[in-house]
C-alpha cells in the first residue's frame, strides 16, 4: 500500500478533480497535503472548494498556474516537494474540440510531456504519477461487447484523439525512464460541481426551468454512467495499491440511452421540484437536435479487473445517483446561479486576475 506526503492533483477546481480532493480527505486515511493546482479555465470553480480550505487549513494548498507552462510546474515540484501527482488537467468537452481542437493539444498533449518532465526530473523522489484518462480513447463499440485494457485505441473526436496521445505519453515515460506510473480510464463521470455544458446537469437545469431538452439525434447512442465518488474511490485504489506501469479501466456497470437518461432526469425533476406552470411532464420538453459528427454509437466498460484485483466495487445505481444528483442541483442553487450566470469568473478575476 503505498503512501503519499505531498500530492498534486492537477485540474482539482474542475468536477471530477474538486470531488477527488474531497474524497481523500473524508473518505481515506490520508494525512499529507494536497495541492491543487488549476487554470481555472471556464470549467475550473474554486468556489468549488471554499469548505475544504476551511477545514483542512495547511494541509490544502491551491495554486492557479498552468499545465503548459514547465517553469511553473517546476516550482510548484520544489515548493512543496511533492512526491505524488494525480493528473486530471484537461479540456473535455467532445463539443468544443471539434469546433475549436488548439486548447486541447495544448493543454491534453504539451501539458501532460511538462508534467511527466518535471516528475521524470525529480528522480526518486516521485514516487507516484497517476493519468485520469477517458474510455474515449478506444472509439466506438457496436451493440455488444466491453472496453477492457486490452482494447485497441480508436478515438474519433479532436478530444480522445489528444487524451489518447497523452495516455502514450505517459505509457512511454514508464517504458523509457522507468517513472512509477498508473492510468485509469473511466466512462461518463456525473454528480455534484459539474459544469453544466454536460449532458445530466444541462438536462436537470433546463428541466427546473421549463427550457427544451435537446437530444442528439434519436438519442440512441449509449453510455455507462459512473457515479463521481465511485470514479473517486476507484482512482485511490489505482494509486495506492497498484502495481506501476499498470492501467485499469473504470465503470458503473450502468448502462442507458441518452434518450433513457433524459427520460429518468425529468421524471427526477418532476419529483423533487415544483410543477411546472402548465402542468405538463417535463418529458415533454424533450427536443431532438442534428447530431454531431463522429458520435460514437456505444460506451461500455468492463471493470471485472479492477473489482478482482482490489475487490472495489460502485457504491451507486442509476436510481440512486441520478437522484442524488438532481437533488445536490435543487439544493445548491447559490453554486448553480453563480456558474450560469457567470459570477464566478468575475469572482475569480477580482482574486485571481485574468487568465494570461
Amino acid at each position: 500500500m503505498r503512501k503519499f506526503n505531498n500530492v498534486l492533483v492537477t485540474g482539482g477546481a474542475g468536477f471530477i478533480g474538486s470531488n477527488f480532493i474531497r474524497y481523500v480527505f473524508d473518505k481515506t486515511d490520508f494525512e499529507g497535503r494536497i495541492v491543487n493546482m488549476d487554470a481555472l479555465t471556464y470549467a475550473g470553480n474554486p468556489a468549488s472548494l471554499a469548505d475544504v480550505g476551511q477545514e483542512h487549513g495547511d494541509r490544502y494548498v491551491f495554486e492557479r498556474a498552468d499545465i503548459r507552462d514547465k517553469d511553473v510546474i517546476k516550482r510548484i515540484f520544489e515548493v512543496y516537494d511533492i512526491d505524488c501527482v494525480c493528473h486530471f488537467a484537461a479540456e473535455s468537452h467532445v463539443d468544443r474540440s471539434i469546433v475549436a481542437p488548439d486548447d486541447f493539444i495544448q493543454t491534453n498533449i504539451v501539458g501532460t510531456f511538462n508534467l511527466l518532465q518535471v516528475a521524470k526530473e525529480r528522480g526518486d523522489k516521485t514516487e507516484l504519477f497517476h493519468h485520469v484518462s477517458t474510455d474515449e480513447v478506444f472509439g466506438s463499440l457496436g451493440d455488444a461487447g466491453y472496453f477492457t485494457e486490452k482494447t485497441p485505441y480508436m478515438p474519433h473526436s479532436p478530444y480522445s484523439a489528444s487524451k489518447a496521445s497523452s495516455d502514450h505519453l505517459v505509457r512511454a515515460y514508464h517504458d523509457t525512464y522507468g517513472l512509477p506510473i498508473t492510468i485509469s480510464n473511466c466512462s461518463n463521470n456525473y454528480g455534484p460541481y459539474q459544469f453544466p455544458e454536460k449532458l445530466i446537469p444541462l438536462m436537470i437545469l433546463n428541466a427546473l426551468e421549463g427550457k427544451p431538452l435537446p437530444v442528439y439525434g434519436e438519442g440512441i447512442n449509449v453510455r455507462d454512467w459512473l457515479y463521481v465518488d465511485d470514479h473517486c474511490s476507484a482512482i485511490w485504489t489505482v494509486m495506492t495499491q497498484a502495481a506501476a506501469g499498470e492501467t485499469y479501466v473504470v465503470g458503473g456497470r450502468c448502462e442507458l440511452r441518452n434518450i433513457d437518461v433524459v427520460k429518468r432526469i425529468a421524471a427526477l425533476v418532476d419529483e423533487f421540484a415544483p410543477p411546472l406552470p402548465s402542468g405538463k411532464p417535463r418529458a415533454e420538453l424533450i427536443t431532438f437536435v442534428k447530431d454531431r459528427p463522429g458520435h460514437d454509437h456505444r460506451y461500455a466498460i468492463d471493470c471485472s479487473r479492477l473489482e478482482h484485483d482490489f475487490g472495489w466495487r460502485q457504491t451507486e445505481t442509476a436510481d440512486t445517483g441520478f437522484a442524488k444528483t438532481v437533488r445536490w442541483y435543487l439544493e445548491n442553487s447559490e453554486w448553480v446561479e453563480s456558474v450560469r450566470t457567470g459570477a464566478y469568473r468575475q469572482w475569480i478575476e477580482k482574486n485571481y486576475g485574468k487568465r494570461s
